[in-house]
């Protein structure tokens, strides 16, 4: 076992933090001020990963971004996670068909369906 990570708040930080639970941003970013503050109230990093049902190690990254930047880690950067697909125009022409046709569709047959309609455009 490694040293204990502990971080420190100041008045200020911790009600800030506290505020994030009832504010209008990300569960992850809720969960990562929360464990912040838990550290900060002398929580150890398995209890606190018990807590969250999280890794040790998981715990340990967020303790260890928030020494280096602050509350500006809590949130991800900017283009993380899967872009979009599809374009505006494709969801208003598969709405269009679920609401004109009495059938029914799964996802791979909408797929199917918005691949063949793009086909035909681009023939005709």
């Amino acid at each position: 076992m490694g040293a204990r990570i502990r971080v420190f708040l100041t008045r200020e930080q911790d009600k800030t933090l506290f505020n994030l639970r009832s504010a209008d941003v990300p569960q992850k970013v809720k969960d990562r001020a929360e464990v912040v503050r838990l550290n900060a109230h002398g929580w150890y990093v398995e209890k606190i990963a018990a807590h969250f049902n999280w890794t040790p190690q998981t715990v340990r990254e967020v303790l260890h971004k928030w020494q280096k930047l602050g509350l500006e880690s809590l949130w991800e950067l900017p283009g993380r996670g899967g872009k979009p697909k599809c374009k505006e125009s494709d969801i208003v022409f598969l709405e269009q068909c679920l609401k004109k046709e009495p059938r029914t569709y799964n996802s791979v047959q909408l797929a199917q369906k918005l691949q063949s309609d793009c086909l035909r455009q681009s023939y005709a």
